[in-house]
């Protein structure tokens, strides 16, 4: 699987520059505390990754994910993990599979419930995974997918989640801020 950068006439909901939105929502960590995209920033960016559980493209980009945010929080990234899909249509994104799947992968940032799909909404959010990269001030540098090889981690050439939080943290504007995100649709929950 090949990925292009996306073109300057895309539709992303947040364009580079923005501030990320629902940043005090408070979400439900695996630990039972209530975390919010604000409380988890770091003094050189934030990474939000919105995931699940049941999404083949999430379970082969997964081991990865998580070595990039394990790697990013030594780095003085902070990083947050959202699940925002519906358990109720999709039960293997309850919170216990969550819980099950942080540790087995060894994630050791947080990964939170998305209770009311809000979150996802108020970013654009549409697949899993979908990764959004802030700046030390708060600014997205860098929206889209992991790498350009779900399928075999072996054959990827393009670490462009990697190199953008790379060059962050090197005080340098990513060489690629924008890729499609690949994976599957978010499965919303019900407005109230």
């Amino acid at each position: 699987m090949v990925l292009t950068t996306v073109t300057a006439t895309s539709m992303l909901a947040l364009t580079l520059g923005d501030s990320a939105p629902a940043a005090a929502v408070k979400m439900k960590n695996l630990d039972g505390r209530e975390l919010a995209i604000s409380d988890t920033a770091g003094r050189n960016g934030t990474l939000v990754i919105f995931s699940c559980n049941h999404c083949p493209y999430v379970k082969a980009w997964e081991a990865r994910i998580a070595a990039v945010g394990n790697s990013g929080q030594g780095k003085g990234i902070g990083v947050i993990m959202i699940n925002s899909n519906d358990p109720v249509a999709y039960p293997e994104d309850s919170f216990e599979v969550m819980q099950q799947r942080a540790k087995e992968r060894g994630f050791a940032f947080p990964y939170v419930v998305d209770a009311s799909s809000d979150v996802a909404r108020a970013f654009g959010a549409t697949r899993t995974p979908e990764a959004f990269l802030f700046d030390q001030a708060g600014k997205l540098v860098y929206h889209g997918v992991i790498d350009d090889n779900a399928e075999h981690a072996d054959k990827v050439e393009k670490h462009y989640l990697q190199d953008a939080l790379d060059a962050l943290v090197a005080g340098k504007t990513p060489a690629v801020q924008e890729t499609k995100a690949i994976g599957c649709s978010i499965k919303f929950r019900p407005k109230a």
